[in-house]
This record gives C-alpha cells, structure tokens and sequence, in this order.
C-alpha cells in the first residue's frame, strides 16, 4: 500500500448486506450535505432499505418507531438525492452524500443536528 487514502476504493455491496443478514439488523446511516459537507441527518438502514437506496437513488430507512420502511420526503416532500454512498471499515455504518430537497429534519430546520451543548474549559 502506498499510503495516499485520497483515493475511494471500489467497495462490494455484499459485505453490508452481510451484516443485514441476520433478521432485525440495522446499520446506522449518516446523510451529509453534497456540496457543505453539513451532517443532515442519522437514520438506519435494514437491508431492503439498503437495496431500495441503491437502486432508487432515494434516501430509504428503516423506521424504528413505525417498524417499516420509508422514503425520505415521501409525504413532505423534503426528499435526498443519493450522489455518493460509502461505507465504513467494518461495513457497520453507511455514508450518504445528497442532495436535499427542503429540510432534512422532521423539525423543519435543515439539519437534525441544531442543538449544541456547550463544553466546559
């Protein structure tokens, strides 16, 4: 190896369907800003949401609360485009960089991470 990560390596979707083998599985998935690079959301994926993601290039999780799928912006119409998708070492995390449509958090604010606590010194 010659040391430079700047590169992507191609990446083999059968080893995050793996880990989504087991019945229940999830893997979280981070959606991130296409071109600020701003943290959207955090949702997670089961390995239909996955397949539909890959194959729709629309953001697909699995909702925990409603136990069953859904797309991004279906009924609001806030939805994300899928650009990129990459995923972790250990193909436990997912990484989309999108495009939104509207705001990303169910809120209305355009990311679901807008409050900060502050850190003591």
């Amino acid at each position: 190896m010659n040391g430079d990560n700047s590169a992507m390596k191609q990446g083999d979707v059968e080893a995050l369907r793996a880990n989504l083998s087991a019945p229940g599985s999830l893997v979280a998935a981070i959606v991130q800003d296409r071109g600020s690079k701003e943290v959207l959301m955090l949702a997670w994926m089961n390995r239909e949401a996955l397949d539909l993601t890959l194959a729709t290039k629309k953001a697909t999780f699995w909702s925990r609360s409603r136990q069953e799928i859904w797309i991004k912006g279906e009924t609001s119409g806030n939805s994300l485009h899928i650009h990129e998708f990459r995923y972790d070492c250990d193909a436990d995390a997912i990484l989309l960089l999108a495009d939104a449509a509207g705001p990303a958090c169910h809120t209305g604010e355009a990311t679901c991470f807008h409050f900060e606590l502050p850190l003591s010194e």
